[in-house]
């Protein structure tokens, strides 16, 4: 307020559209509001990855003894198959496990 003047601005006509604005029923690509996330918390989402890899380690061996007791759902091709998700899971989790400690190190090494 100067000399008891209100500037009177149109500021939204003054605002220059851009592609990140929305047109029509489509939301903004704007972030103007924090949402609540649509994903569990990270114990349940942890436990489910662990529950998902004790079953591809599991299967492998499950199967074979479907073949071995004689079950034709099951080929010695899927024992095969099951053993390499096994094998690929593994190594996925241990890189995975490698790189939670490496980055631990990291932040512990941090001078504050």
């Amino acid at each position: 307020m100067i000399n008891g003047f209100y500037p009177n601005y149109d500021l939204e006509a003054r605002i220059q559209h851009t592609k990140l604005d929305s047109w029509g029923d489509n939301p903004s690509a704007r972030i103007n509001r924090v949402e609540t996330p649509s994903t569990a918390d990270f114990k349940s989402v942890m436990s489910g990855l662990v529950e998902g890899l004790n079953t591809s380690m599991n299967a492998p061996d499950n199967m074979m003894r479907d073949v071995m007791m004689g079950s034709e759902n099951v080929d010695i091709h899927d024992v095969m198959v099951a053993m390499s998700k096994a094998e690929i899971s593994v190594n996925i989790a241990t890189t995975a496990v490698g790189k939670v400690i490496q980055a631990y190190d990291k932040i512990m090494q941090i001078q504050i």
